[in-house]
């Protein structure tokens, strides 16, 4: 069932193009068919434009993404994610099945909390000459967990053969590895899925090099 919610205005996502968990809100409202606006939050200009005190009334934490939405500000990607799924209707992105449910939850806790927060633009900074053999280490030994449930939970996406939340923090994961040169076919399963989710449109125009605030020399 669907929540009935009076929506007054498009969503409002506050994000970063580079960043993984604005690219999971962005992929979750294209798989949705969501249309919504965009206002650039640039995490390295002018020291930061996440430290501003008009951003920080957003989302206290100074982070990416903040959703305006229904009348309330969601600040957790994966909240975020839920709370559409939860109130929209289309494709949905956490099964109903009990056990199916619980292995998208695993996996998408797995990389939100135990191998994004570690190589994060915030962490990586305060590491200084080191932060590239950190944001590996860290990558790596997150991958290597992954890699064997996937390869028990996997079809042709992570969980069985319909996209959900995990496939939606996976790809992100996987791009961000790629960028910290990360060998990924050390990884087969991991490979593949990404593989085969870069194929659908969602994740192709929800992509860091689509978005209006990618800068011009990396598109």
């Amino acid at each position: 069932m669907r929540l009935s919610i009076a929506r007054l205005a498009k969503p409002v996502l506050h994000g970063y193009f580079r960043s993984s968990c604005s690219w999971r809100v962005r992929i979750a409202f294209a798989l949705k068919g969501i249309e919504y606006d965009q206002v650039p939050v640039n995490l390295i200009r002018d020291g930061g434009q996440q430290y501003s005190s008009q951003y920080k009334a957003l989302n206290p934490m100074q982070q990416v993404p903040a959703v305006e939405i229904d009348g309330v500000t969601l600040s957790q990607s994966l909240a975020v994610i839920q709370y559409i799924d939860e109130t929209r209707p289309g494709q949905q992105l956490l099964p109903a099945d009990p056990q199916k449910r619980a292995q998208v939850r695993m996996i998408s806790d797995l990389i939100a909390s135990g191998i994004q927060p570690l190589q994060n633009l915030y962490v990586i900074q305060k590491i200084g000459a080191e932060k590239v053999q950190w944001a590996q280490h860290f990558l790596n030994r997150g991958f290597q967990a992954l890699e064997p449930i996937l390869k028990e939970t996997a079809g042709k996406y992570c969980v069985g053969d319909e996209i959900s939340m995990a496939d939606i923090c996976l790809v992100p994961q996987v791009y961000n590895a790629e960028r910290f040169k990360v060998d990924i076919e050390q990884y087969p399963t991991i490979k593949r899925l990404n593989a085969a989710l870069m194929e659908i449109e969602a994740f192709k125009t929800s992509h860091p090099l689509c978005q209006p605030d990618t800068p011009e020399d990396l598109r």
